[in-house]
Order: C-alpha cells, then structure tokens, then sequence
C-alpha cells in the first residue's frame, strides 16, 4: 500500500482497515494478516508504557517502537504518530521529527490538529513527508479539552472541525484521521473530501477505521464503548500463564528426556 492507495480506496469504496502496533512480535502477526496498514500512535505511552495520556511519548520512544514493529512487519505501510509539542517548536525541528521517523522505517507520519500549523504540515509535505491529519478527539490537547471526550457535537465544534479538515486536504494531508464524533458529522467531512477518512470512534461512515490492537483482542483491561473485542486475549493469556504455573509447581513441566 502507498499514501496514493488510500485516495484508490475511497474512491472505489473499499473500506481501509488499519490497526495500532508497537513491537515486532505483534507487527509479524499483523504483517501475515489482511490488514492494510499500521499506526504506530503515541497511545503506546499508555498501552506499553502504563502512562495515563499519551502526552509522555517522546522522539526517543516512537522512534524505537517504529523501528521495531518495521522489523516485524516489513510488508505493511505504517503511520507513525508525531509526539507532544514536536510539531509546535518551528518547521525546522518537525522536520528533523518527522524524518527520524521515516528514517525508522515509518512511510508517512500523523499529525493532531491542522489550526495553527498549517505552514508546518505544508513544508513536510513539500519536502517529501507524508502527513495524516488527526482531528476531533486529539489526545494530545487533553488538557484543553478537559479529557477524552467526544468532540464536535455543537453546531460551532462540528463546523470547526469540518473546516480544520478541508484545510487539511489544502495543506497536502493524503488522508484525515476523526477521532470521536458523531457519525453524521464524520459522514458529513468524508463526503466533502477527496482524500481517504479513517475512523475511530466516528462510526461507520468514514472511508476506514482504526482500533488500538489492545483493545480489540481484549488485552487493554480497559474498552470504549465504541470498541468491538474480538478475542478475550486478557482470559486466554492468563489462562495459559496459570496453566503454566500450575505444570511447573506439579512437575508436570518440563517433561523428563527420554
């Protein structure tokens, strides 16, 4: 898949399919499967890191883990995650953020919020950096935003948002990602762009979706409500860990050698 295949997509209503991936041995899985893309966010502050927002995530971290989960996975296309603030100190160190991440093996960086950046995201784009926009829900302004909440539901929100996501396409973006708001307001942005939409949380009239693997297999102990879990990975993990435990306290494992 190429930043050109998400507009191909939409165009032929072929829904995208993309999911969240942080290490190698996960990123082998996802690279044997039909998934068609993988976003390595800054949600790994808070799934493999136990932070409680994803403001921590560092450069140091996002590079790592998109180095690791292009070991796993050198077959797919992958969206790393711009961390907190290194968007916002001046074009010249986004620019040395984003090409450490491509240099890591992402092909194309995330980007949340376009208001106030728009010149930022335009050279990235011009000097040959592949931007996603994130609107809606942007994790990273949680503070302003008083939490994770759904966003856009007022006529001047969803106007907003509506039009951070036309400038979006204008700066260049090859496809937005919406982040928790009403479905009619995510059909409404999707219809009025030519490049792709991808969903989370902004139901199904987007042009794809995105879910944090954790949660979808049912390892994060926590689901929003708008995540579907299909598998109780949390169950079946700690089943085989106590089976384990149990095998080993009884002598059962290991086996003698014949």
């Amino acid at each position: 898949m190429t930043t050109l295949d998400f507009s191909a997509q939409k165009k032929d209503n072929k829904n995208i399919s993309m999911i969240t991936c942080y290490d190698a041995t996960f990123a082998r899985i996802v690279n044997a499967s039909a998934i068609d893309c993988i976003l390595i966010g800054d949600s790994c502050a808070m799934v493999m890191h136990g932070e409680k927002t994803t403001i921590p995530a560092t450069m140091d971290m996002m590079t790592m883990h998109t180095k690791a989960v292009r070991a796993g996975a050198p077959d797919k296309f992958i969206v790393a995650d711009m961390p907190f603030l290194s968007t916002r100190k001046g074009t010249a160190h986004a620019v040395e953020c984003a090409g450490a991440l491509l240099r890591a093996g992402a092909n194309a960086v995330k980007i949340e919020g376009t208001f106030g950046q728009e010149d930022t995201l335009r050279h990235l784009v011009q000097s040959g950096i592949p931007v996603m926009a994130h609107l809606g829900l942007t994790p990273q302004f949680y503070n302003s935003l008083g939490g994770h909440k759904m966003q856009g539901k007022t006529e001047d929100a969803a106007q907003k948002i509506k039009e951070e996501a036309l400038l979006s396409e204008q700066c260049g973006c090859f496809a937005v990602l919406l982040e928790c708001i009403p479905e009619a307001l995510a059909g409404e942005i999707t219809r009025s762009l030519d490049v792709a939409t991808i969903g989370i949380g902004a139901g199904n009239q987007t042009d794809g979706q995105v879910l944090v693997l954790q949660d979808m297999l049912g390892m994060s102990g926590f689901c929003p409500r708008f995540v579907k879990k299909y598998l109780d990975g949390e169950a079946l993990i700690a089943g085989a860990l106590n089976q384990y435990a149990a095998e080993v306290q009884s002598g059962a494992f290991p086996r003698p050698r014949s």
